[in-house]
């Protein structure tokens, strides 16, 4: 599927695939923020308004918030159990399986929204109301970016871009200051390459989730779940091959 190296050949629809993963993550952020203004696809926010609310002495607010980021980790833990289990096997089986969750968790937030189990769409996060719905896009955010990280040798991260925008920095400046080899120089550009596709494809991401979460408010997670089903398909379909 679109497991890769950043020192190999890459064909166009490995780094196509990547690029896709990482609009995907964006719309995904973007139907998190939107829904409950909170930022899903990284877990800084969370460490912060925990430290908020524990000032507070809202402590139910303050715990249930920490605990939020440990779907993330547990999201990630679950996607490198796959590729573990299935590391004898062709890439395909090892994302296969990881996708498909993504499209579960998704699928459930489309859902229950649809069903009224969270608060208002486009309300401040409560933790009583919205826990289940943070748990599952953190949730399917870990499973992404674990998937990714390892599938491109820890290379691209799709689901925030505050590491990608540093090592794009540096590799910046590595390429045009730094004493490389020709082969070091075209790595480290194909690298930044990558980089720069993967938070262009973040924005773009963000940008049609923001005009689909806008109109279908809970029903507009349907768009990332289809998504995940596809990759999931495309994973199953390179295992039989």
């Amino acid at each position: 599927m679109f497991q890769h190296k950043i020192n190999d050949t890459a064909s166009f629809k490995t780094y196509f695939d990547w690029f896709i993963l990482s609009f995907l993550a964006g719309s995904i952020n973007t139907g998190g923020y939107l829904s409950c203004h909170r930022f899903v696809s990284h877990i800084t926010g969370f460490a912060t308004l925990a430290g908020i609310s524990f000032e507070r002495l809202n402590l139910l607010e303050a715990f249930g918030t920490l605990t939020i980021p440990l779907f993330f980790v547990a999201g990630v833990m679950a996607s490198a159990y796959f590729e573990k289990k299935y590391a004898h096997k062709l890439h395909g089986q090892k994302y296969s399986p990881v996708m498909g969750l993504v499209s579960i968790l998704l699928g459930t937030v489309a859902l229950g929204g649809s069903l009224n189990w969270f608060g208002q769409f486009g309300d401040s996060a409560q933790i009583k109301n919205d826990f289940i719905l943070l748990a599952c896009l953190c949730g399917a955010c870990g499973l992404l970016n674990g998937a990714i990280t390892s599938a491109s040798g820890f290379t691209i991260r799709t689901t925030h871009l505050t590491g990608l925008a540093t090592d794009l920095g540096l590799g910046l400046v590595r390429v045009n200051l730094d004493s490389l080899t020709n082969e070091q120089k075209s790595l480290e550009n194909r690298a930044n390459l990558l980089r720069i596709g993967t938070i262009f494809s973040f924005i773009l991401g963000s940008f049609v989730g923001a005009f689909i979460f806008m109109r279908l408010q809970y029903k507009g997670f349907i768009f990332p779940m289809a998504l995940s089903i596809y990759f999931s398909y495309v994973a199953y379909r390179a295992q039989a091959q």
